[in-house]
């Protein structure tokens, strides 16, 4: 079934609420970078020549962040300016947060998250809301999260799932302080923009236009 525009325009608001806790600003904002932090490492070696450390088989907690990778680089130890990079069977865990991808990188200024970035085939995405057990899901060969800007691109094949609820296309586009999501696709067929949204009371949305119009019974012959 096809929706029209202005349905499609009211369901994309809807959608936009399952995004909401996806690394939201808040629960990026309430880590206290500050914190001790463990390393657990299968060896570790001190690049001097390109200014790196190399952590192989990392194991990273800090406060309720958890990070283990097959190997991490950062430029720095502290977390007050450097930049870490992660690759290989990378897990990330943030409070109710789980990402599992191929590799990230995660940049601190001034002891606070930045910019991440994260690729995978795809990468996943799981939140599960405070107080409940739903789980909001997504996965994207590659997501972007530009702190300062509040924006979370989520592109390649990116899909957003909770409940009965999904979207995907080639790139979606979330502003976290106005709670919008911008959806987008090469405008080829298998990477239009596809909505399932279930009402809460279970009943299936309107047909368009289009489609009712073909449903109406034809007069009877006399």
């Amino acid at each position: 079934m096809r929706i029209s525009r202005s349905k499609k325009s009211l369901w994309l608001c809807g959608i936009a609420l399952l995004i909401t806790p996806l690394l939201s600003g808040a629960q990026v904002n309430d880590l206290d970078m500050r914190l001790p932090m463990n390393i657990d490492a299968d060896n570790t070696t001190i690049d001097g020549k390109n200014s790196m450390i190399i952590f192989n088989g990392l194991r990273l907690t800090q406060g309720n962040v958890s990070i283990q990778a097959d190997e991490g680089r950062a430029t720095r130890m502290e977390l007050e300016d450097s930049t870490w990079y992660f690759s290989g069977n990378v897990i990330i865990d943030i409070g109710a947060g789980h990402i599992e991808c191929d590799s990230a990188e995660l940049l601190f200024d001034e002891f606070r998250l930045k910019q991440a970035i994260v690729n995978g085939s795809p990468a996943r995405y799981d939140l599960q809301r405070p107080g409940t057990e739903e789980i909001t899901h997504a996965e994207a060969g590659h997501l972007s999260y530009d702190v300062d800007a509040g924006l979370i691109e989520f592109s390649d094949k990116a899909t957003i799932t909770e409940g009965g609820n999904q979207i995907s296309s080639n790139v979606l586009v979330y502003n976290i302080t106005e709670q919008r999501i911008n959806a987008d696709s090469s405008g080829e067929d298998d990477s239009r923009v596809r909505i399932t949204y279930t009402p809460a009371n279970g009943v299936e949305p309107p047909p368009a236009e289009e489609d009712a119009a073909g449903d109406e019974e034809e007069p009877e012959n006399p």
